[in-house]
């Protein structure tokens, strides 16, 4: 499938973005979360470069990723540019999972072994990430009476900018990693995950503040 296919939009949290390039799995795969939860926007995309196309253009809250989609190039340094936007639920062999492993301990991925009937398990983690989402939104809202309309500029500047640079030191020092011992690579590993998450927290607040209607702007 190589177009993005649009679903009744019900609530702009509950949008995914399905990642999956055989058009059957996907299909079978919408199924099954329609069957356990009404969606909000649903794209699918059957390329990897369709899927980050989508990334940048929807507002999806999730992304559900099948490794065939990888087509051959390293799994782990795709997942990592997708994690810059949005968590994921990973769908791949059961080996597969050792060589995602530090990421899905850092917490914004979930992986599905694609063994048996693995696709309710995976609906039902898009779901809890939904929730999740819905979530922090709840506990990060404002009273934008006393709110400035400049502090989601703030926040993207202020706070963002010195996290990129975390993040960007972080991965630097990684790149030298045949010197370090396992165990600070994955404490590095672990610090650039939770950076990650961190940002992404920040784009959302800032989308929020900016997006909401603010009883101070004219």
């Amino acid at each position: 499938m190589t177009s993005a296919e649009g679903v009744a939009l019900t609530r702009e949290s509950r949008s995914v973005l399905i990642g999956i390039a055989d058009p059957q799995l996907a299909k079978r795969f919408l199924a099954a979360l329609q069957r356990s939860v009404e969606p909000g926007a649903v794209f699918i995309a059957g390329t990897l470069p369709h899927l980050f196309e989508q990334l940048k253009s929807s507002s999806s809250r999730v992304v559900v990723f099948a490794g065939d989609l990888a087509e051959g190039l390293p799994l782990t340094e795709i997942l990592q540019e997708i994690l810059e936007v949005v968590p994921l639920v990973v769908l791949a062999p059961q080996e597969r999972q050792t060589e995602i492993a530090t990421l899905v301990a850092a917490g914004n991925i979930d992986f599905v072994a694609q063994v048996g009937d693995f696709l309710p398990l995976a609906a039902s983690l898009v779901e809890r990430r939904w929730r999740l989402s819905e979530g922090m939104e709840a506990a990060v809202r404002f009273p934008l009476g006393e709110v400035s309309p400049d502090v989601a500029e703030i926040f993207r500047h202020e706070i963002n900018n010195p996290l990129t640079g975390i993040l960007g030191n972080a991965e630097l020092v990684l790149a030298h990693e045949d010197r370090m011992s396992v165990t600070d690579i994955q404490r590095l590993r672990t610090i650039v995950g939770l950076a990650v998450r961190l940002r992404e927290t920040i784009r959302r607040v800032s989308h929020m503040l900016q997006t909401q209607p603010h009883p101070l702007k004219s």
